[in-house]
């Protein structure tokens, strides 16, 4: 990046904190007299009562000390009159002094910065925001970074309440909107999945017994999220209608530990999962784990994953088994509760030890009560068939591997369901990747580097108009 140039001048350590401790004694002078009016009222406060006036005023005190600070931090560039110009690079004498105020998680800040204007380009500009790194908006990047948060566990109007109660500073629903909308477009797989370095740096913090190596399970799943119709302002949306949200989430396993590796859902269809996956497995250590893949009985996930992961170790998820034995259960033994738990235990205990043939033997000799029982009876001898290589559990429990998908059933509920299926809540598209996208970056741990990236991006913006 082309940067603009001054001339030096500078203070010695001692000097410049004199400066600040001077800065920080005026602040403070007004920040007492502000208080004056509650802290010398005759009725005493309670503690609720002056810490309430403490956070009312407290934008306006840090705000100025930040400003101050800034200033005397930033004292060479603040005081230079020649500058070269980022464009042309003639050198050209500071115009004048220009104000702007900005807002970070401190308060109301008013920073005066030289101006310098080049006649030949017609560029006007301060060096002094490309010194600080200032946002092309009023509220500064510690502000969205915060926002991001709140929006990722709230809704948009109760994210911008709680904000402003929290901070002082006010973040308005439309502006929200905004700023997610333009963090979410910056944000990509390669940006929420962890580095290849991180995830094996993950894994080798696993503690292991022996010779044996982590287990690394894949989970593949959909849940179904709420989604409505793109519509211009004062258009009908149309009716909504539930998509699924296909995700995965990777996590690694040792006898006493577990680490998250990396979890990612979006609505698409089972290609395009299939297609995320397999970008995310370059970057696993295939030779440090042992890998296992858990999911019901839908094709499309055992086709993902066995896709990705054609040496790992497919396993039914025992649960989901387990509710299909009782959905026969409830049909055949209707009249008898007895007889069916009898019948749902053997059954359970004969898969947990890899007789998936006699049990599928046994349904097929079973007299159907009726015909409920009868198609009952023959979606379960399917459903066993088609998975009988993955049902081997006792041998699972041996060597140490999950046999349930609750891993992939959580991340369903916290990263899906807990912020986008709210009572009322419709999503584009579009918006709800989006969300989604966010909430897998705080999952997995890396929503710092992908904001790093957002504020890359947004400087990179206003370097391309000033050279425009």
């Amino acid at each position: 990046m082309v940067t603009a140039t001054l001339s030096s001048s500078s203070y010695n350590t001692q000097e410049k904190l004199e400066m600040y401790r001077k800065k920080a004694h005026e602040e403070l002078d007004k920040f007492v007299d502000s208080l004056a009016p509650e802290l010398l009222a005759e009725k005493p406060l309670t503690l609720k009562e002056i810490s309430n006036a403490f956070q009312e005023k407290k934008p306006d005190f840090l705000g100025g000390l930040l400003q101050d600070f800034v200033q005397v931090h930033h004292h060479e560039s603040y005081e230079k009159k020649i500058c070269d110009c980022p464009r042309c690079g003639k050198r050209i004498r500071k115009k004048r002094n220009s104000s702007r105020r900005v807002e970070t998680r401190q308060g109301s800040s008013l920073l005066d910065r030289p101006y310098f204007y080049c006649v030949d380009c017609g560029l006007g500009f301060s060096p002094f925001d490309e010194a600080l790194e200032l946002a092309s908006r009023r509220k500064q990047y510690d502000l969205q970074q915060l926002a991001l948060e709140y929006l990722a566990e709230m809704p948009f109007e109760r994210a911008s309440e709680l904000f402003e109660k929290s901070t002082g500073v006010s973040f308005s629903n439309h502006i929200l909107h905004y700023l997610f909308e333009e963090f979410s477009e910056s944000l990509s797989l390669d940006d929420v999945i962890p580095t290849s370095e991180e995830i094996e740096r993950r894994i080798d913090s696993l503690s292991t017994s022996g010779n044996r190596r982590p287990i690394m399970v894949a989970a593949t799943d959909g849940a179904h999220m709420p989604t409505r119709p793109h519509a211009k302002r004062n258009e009908k949306r149309g009716p909504g209608e539930y998509k699924e949200a296909k995700g995965f989430r990777l996590y690694a396993l040792s006898k006493d530990d577990m680490v998250q590796i990396a979890s990612w859902h979006q609505i698409q269809d089972a290609d395009q999962c299939a297609i995320d996956l397999k970008k995310v497995a370059k970057r696993i250590p295939t030779d440090k784990v042992r890998i296992a893949l858990i999911g019901d009985g839908a094709p499309w996930l055992w086709r993902c994953m066995k896709e990705t992961f054609p040496a790992g170790r497919e396993i039914l998820d025992f649960y989901h088994c387990a509710e299909h034995i009782h959905d026969l259960a409830k049909v055949q033994f209707e009249d008898n509760s007895f007889k069916a738990l009898l019948w749902i235990e053997s059954t359970m205990a004969r898969l947990f030890h890899h007789e998936v043939g006699h049990v599928i033997s046994d349904l097929e000799q079973m007299k159907p009560r009726n015909e409920d029982a009868r198609e009952q009876i023959r979606k379960l001898i399917n459903y066993l068939d088609n998975n009988k290589d993955r049902i081997h559990y006792h041998g699972d429990r041996i060597g140490g591997y999950p046999i349930g998908s609750g891993g992939i059933e959580s991340a369903n509920k916290f990263i899906c369901h807990t912020r986008l299926k709210r009572s009322g809540a419709w999503w584009l598209k579009i918006n709800g990747n989006g969300m989604l996208g966010l909430r897998c970056s705080i999952v997995n741990g890396t929503f710092e580097s992908a904001f790093e990236k957002y504020v890359s991006q947004d400087q990179a913006k206003r370097f391309l108009r000033t050279n425009a």
